[in-house]
């Protein structure tokens, strides 16, 4: 029976996925999944899946187990997933689209938690505008969404990447670096970002509330395994908006939820409710899916696109910004519709939608 209904379900999501072209290619059934996260504002709920038992009860109850494991290094969380190392990895679309897409790993974006609305900024000590940043080394996590929204910023005051220097450091080490003399120049994300804006001296120039819905936080999972795993899909949704639902409210299982996230990200409450108050979170699963619908996801993921070719990021070989093709809701496609290895698919989120999960 099982195996009747593990093959029943592989065929709706099939069809679902039809329109984005899903690969023909497909990974082997299996019952045992892990997933990786770091800290986040925004993905601190995994981490709350897997110690309030959320996750293992929404697996079990498609008879799989899904194991949500921490990583300490954001940027070595996404090489892990790419490694095959995880079945899925919570990343940015950027670092989605110029880690394990480039490098050839066909990759879903199966939950759309959120869009950064000012927890990703840029600190400067002792000064208070952004065009003073000129000619200062800048310590950020290079590649990643902080170096996408320096670029962006320095954009906005006419200056370019040639006029300051990129310090490559890491997430881990970004705060300690911050309370040393030689660092002037920060940008990262929360809770850090928090964190190095409260020490004395220290003064916010430019956060992500400019860029509105382009650095997007999503659950990235292997198309191939899901496509063969479609179950693997149905628990990790069901799991998370089942959270959502909760740590969205104001009462008891509310506020103890948000209060043992903000724990294991290091602030109190207050500290982790105003880091929620500058990110867009997607509580509904119907948002989630009319963002991932709009036309504007498409014309954000071309600027990142170009972004990423214009650094030299887009991956080895890379001769234009279509190198990589990507797949949207309806058919819509960018880039090399050969090479698709970024998927948008909302199909998921749909059925938490419909409560059909």
């Amino acid at each position: 029976m099982k195996r009747q209904t593990l093959y029943a379900s592989a065929i709706a999501a099939s069809l679902a996925a039809a329109s984005l072209a899903a690969p023909t290619a497909f990974a082997e059934e299996k019952t045992d999944f892990k997933v990786c996260w770091s800290i986040y504002v925004g993905w601190m709920p995994w981490g709350y899946l897997q110690d309030s038992g959320i996750m293992a009860k929404h697996a079990e109850k498609y008879g799989i187990d899904v194991e949500i494991v921490q990583i300490n290094d954001y940027v070595e969380s996404i090489n892990q997933y790419t490694a095959g190392e995880y079945d899925g990895c919570s990343m940015t679309n950027m670092d989605a689209l110029s880690i394990p897409a480039a490098g050839g790993v066909d990759t879903t974006a199966l939950i759309i938690g959120d869009f950064s609305n000012g927890n990703d900024g840029i600190v400067l000590k002792e000064q208070e505008t952004l065009a003073e940043i000129e000619g200062q080394n800048v310590n950020l996590v290079e590649l990643s969404v902080s170096h996408y929204l320096l670029a962006r910023a320095l954009d906005s005051v006419e200056l370019r990447e040639a006029d300051i220097t990129v310090v490559n450091t890491s997430d881990a080490d970004i705060v300690a670096a911050h309370t040393t003399p030689d660092v002037t120049a920060v940008v990262t994300w929360n809770p850090l970002l928090s964190e190095i804006e409260a020490m004395p001296g220290s003064n916010k120039v430019f956060d992500s509330s400019a860029i509105p819905g382009e650095i997007i936080d999503i659950m990235m999972v292997n198309t191939e395994t899901l496509a063969a795993n479609p179950d693997f899909g149905k628990a990790l949704v069901g799991a998370w908006y089942e959270l959502m639902s909760i740590m969205s409210q104001d009462d008891e299982a509310g506020i103890a939820a948000r209060t043992a996230m903000a724990e294991a990200s290091g602030t109190d409450l207050a500290g982790y409710d105003a880091q929620l108050a500058t990110t867009q979170m997607f509580y509904d699963p119907a948002d989630a899916v009319a963002f991932t619908n709009e036309e504007k996801l498409i014309d954000t993921m071309k600027f990142v696109a170009e972004f990423l070719f214009t650094h030299g990021i887009l991956g080895e070989g890379a001769d234009s910004p279509d190198f990589v093709g990507m797949a949207f809701p309806g058919g819509k496609t960018l880039g090399d519709t050969n090479n698709i290895k970024l998927r948008f698919d909302p199909s998921y989120m749909e059925m938490a939608a419909e409560g059909t999960l």
